[in-house]
């Protein structure tokens, strides 16, 4: 009898292992999860911040900075803005790239990196007024 409680503590323990091992890959996952979940969300807020900013009249930043300043406001850093200025009343694509550091269990401190795209449209931003301008009757 004695030899089955020693082998029953041997499954134990090896249950026990297997146990804490799978407790510490969720956390890991899930560490993993939420930083990429808030680097997407800075990454979305900083591309939209800087696609308004590309268009001077709309905002009084550069859009490097109004990337910058979103993505701080959710917790990122802003790694890189294509986000150049235009005063033309063209359709512009702005793409940023966004980080967040996470302490992930097993694997200590990891960056997560996730790049955004956003598109601003000064017509459709100033409400469409030449495709309004368009339609009306000549003026007579």
């Amino acid at each position: 009898m004695s030899s089955e409680g020693g082998a029953m503590a041997v499954a134990m323990s090896v249950f026990a292992a297997i146990a804490a091992v799978l407790v510490m890959a969720v956390a890991a996952l899930g560490a993993l999860y939420a930083a990429r979940a808030q680097a997407g969300n800075a990454a979305d807020a900083a591309a939209l911040a800087a696609a308004v900013a590309t268009y001077p009249a709309a905002a009084p930043l550069h859009p490097r900075d109004a990337a910058g300043a979103a993505a701080r406001d959710n917790g990122a850093a802003l790694l890189g803005c294509v986000c150049p200025t235009d005063s033309s009343l063209r359709s512009r694509t702005v793409t940023v790239t966004t980080a967040v550091r996470a302490d992930v269990p097993i694997f200590g401190e990891v960056t997560v990196r996730v790049s955004s795209r956003a598109e601003f449209d000064p017509i459709r931003w100033l409400g469409g007024w030449r495709t309004a301008q368009r339609r009306l009757p000549p003026a007579g």
